[in-house]
């Protein structure tokens, strides 16, 4: 099967679709894909598709050129003068805002598939967010993560703030976002914000390989164990025990599931459909 290239709408995204895995690569690389209005409608719409299209199994994003995401971009708020509000009253500014937020970042990080971010360069500020954001991440060993924000006089967006307390604590999310220092590659791994850290050159095979493994893997049992693993960061344990009893009989009925364990008496690799 060859690699079918998806309508986005703009070239500031750019979507294929290859083996059950869907590869969306931001495309500005002149400004190190900072997002821009049309980048951020396209990547909600493809996310939106991608949570309900059967034919996607895992999903990759990632930057084109030399970088992840600069997040916004700074440019053109200099520009307008205003960042946040323009032609808009602040309450109507406000509400644009969340549901951008929570149709990009909320979005991959509650989508019932596994996604990766692979990031070939700079993430920073909401590109740092939207990366968080995703179940797994591979770094270039040039790469590097910075909350940037304290840089540019804002507070946060797009998650960052929980999906950096959740994975580092408290005080080291604290410490990234006020100081706003480079975070390099190794040291993104030591702290546990990257799985995986590849030469330069090798990032989109890396990136590749792990999400052809979950593509296909057992799908039914992902969407549950996200579900399981989401739940387990804010939720009470007895909330946690319930929901992972009922998640598992439900598993426990699949056809994957029955291959599985067959498999294992033939000592095979299973062949999962996702059903």
């Amino acid at each position: 099967m060859t690699a079918q290239s998806l309508d986005t709408g703009t070239p500031d995204l750019i979507a294929t679709l290859d083996e059950g895995v869907l590869t969306l690569t931001l495309n500005r690389p002149e400004a190190r894909n900072a997002m821009s209005k049309a980048m951020n409608k396209a990547l909600q719409e493809q996310l939106a598709e991608a949570e309900f299209n059967p034919a996607v199994k895992c999903l990759v994003l990632t930057g084109a050129g030399k970088g992840f995401c600069a997040g916004g971009d700074v440019k053109g708020m200099a520009a307008s003068g205003d960042g946040t509000v323009g032609a808009q009253t602040i309450d109507e500014a406000i509400a644009r805002q969340r549901l951008n937020q929570r149709a990009t970042a909320g979005k991959l990080f509650k989508m019932p598939k596994p996604t990766i971010a692979a990031l070939p360069g700079a993430a920073a500020g909401a590109g740092l967010s939207l990366a968080l954001a995703c179940d797994l991440r591979v770094m270039a060993s040039n790469a590097i993560m910075t909350t940037a924000f304290a840089r540019v006089g804002f507070s946060g967006d797009y998650g960052g703030t929980y999906f950096l307390t959740q994975l580092v604590g408290s005080a080291k999310a604290r410490e990234m976002y006020y100081l706003s220092d480079r975070v390099s590659a190794d040291e993104a791994l030591r702290l546990g914000l990257t799985n995986w850290v590849c030469a330069p050159e090798d990032l989109m095979t890396k990136a590749h390989e792990i999400a052809l493994r979950l593509a296909n893997g057992p799908t039914v049992a992902y969407r549950y164990m996200k579900e399981n693993l989401n739940r387990a960061m804010a939720g009470e344990v007895d909330d946690c025990l319930d929901l992972e009893a009922t998640h598992h009989v439900h598993c426990g009925q699949t056809e994957d599931h029955r291959e599985a364990t067959q498999a294992f008496v033939a000592k095979r690799e299973p062949v999962f459909k996702g059903r």
